[in-house]
């Protein structure tokens, strides 16, 4: 009897299970939680990474408020961000300016998927470096003297790949055929420098650099190489510009003076999919909370919040936008 009862009741409640079970999940941003964005960054020994967790620690203190939390993400870098933020998989991310310029123009990588025309900047950040580091007893003083070694120019994906590339280009130096290259993340150029198994590795980051600090440790001496190009370089190359590297920050170097390179700055991008308030509200925490936001890493030191708004090739989302008007950074 106690069986029957228990089926008739099955069969009262099944109509209510399948409504159920069909219904859609709640959307992100609805009433039943927070929206939850993703921050694209790059290997945890760079500035990226850092970056990420700076804005999203502050923005996180308002979760409550604004219904809505970041989390941060290590990747590959620059590409793999703005190709991961363009299909969805992450909301933002981090990316070098040169690789902003060319996936809104269908340059480089972007050259048969097309313009990337629904990416949206949302601010700059702090000024990144083209860093060479090789071995002391390499005889490597110059990039010229790059030919024939064993060089990691930075794996596919990210932006110092492609920032390498240029500068052997514009000193004659061609990947295929005058050294032997590596395609290694950055996070893996120290220990293989220490260890001998490459020559020097290229790196495009903002100082001081953890990568740096730990190939700069260790029993192998290591030197910093300048990267000197002609003026013509600059004029095909809008997006970059010399840059110097202070040595201060890196004592173990044989270097004896700072170190001339060239280089592009890091930017936050996001998609135009992304709400105009969450945008906003982003914006609002890190340059309202400007001061506490440049203490969360010696890279910020130089920032200033008009040049936050410098080094953005692609259109301005809309929530940035409306900050920064409303701040008066914007006419």
């Amino acid at each position: 009897m106690k069986r029957l009862s228990l089926i008739f009741k099955t069969l009262l409640l099944l109509p209510l299970i399948l409504i159920w079970a069909c219904s859609p999940a709640p959307e992100t941003g609805s009433k039943s939680g927070p929206s939850l964005y993703t921050i694209g960054t790059g290997g945890v020994t760079g500035v990226y990474y850092p970056t990420g967790g700076a804005i999203s620690r502050i923005v996180n203190t308002k979760k409550e408020t604004y219904g809505m939390r970041l989390s941060v993400e290590s990747t590959g870098g620059s590409v793999y961000n703005i190709n991961a933020v363009m299909s969805g998989d992450l909301d933002f991310g981090i990316v070098q300016s040169d690789r902003q310029y060319q996936a809104l123009n269908g340059l480089a990588e972007w050259k048969d998927r097309g313009p990337q025309s629904e990416l949206r900047a949302v601010f700059s950040i702090h000024p990144e470096s083209v860093t060479l580091m090789a071995g002391a007893d390499t005889g490597i003083s110059s990039i010229n003297d790059l030919k024939g070694k064993h060089v990691n120019i930075g794996n596919p994906g990210s932006g110092h790949r492609q920032n390498a590339i240029d500068a052997l280009l514009a000193s004659g130096i061609h990947v295929e055929g005058d050294l032997q290259a590596e395609g290694l993340k950055a996070a893996e150029s120290p220990g293989v420098l220490q260890d001998g198994r490459i020559d020097a590795f290229f790196y495009t980051v903002g100082h001081p650099s953890g990568a740096f600090k730990e190939a700069s440790s260790g029993s192998r001496k290591v030197s910093f190489v300048p990267i000197v190009l002609p003026e013509t370089f600059y004029t095909k190359y809008p997006y970059y510009a010399p840059s110097l590297i202070p040595l201060e920050h890196y004592p173990q170097a044989a270097n004896t003076e700072n170190i001339k390179t060239f280089g592009v700055k890091a930017t936050f991008v996001t998609h135009s999919r992304i709400p105009v308030e969450d945008v906003y509200h982003i914006v609002k925490e890190v340059f309202e909370n400007f001061d506490d936001f440049k203490k969360l890493h010696p890279a910020y030191s130089i920032l200033t919040k008009e040049g936050m708004l410098q080094g953005l090739s692609a259109p301005l989302h809309p929530g940035a936008e409306k900050y920064y008007r409303e701040a008066g950074l914007l006419k």
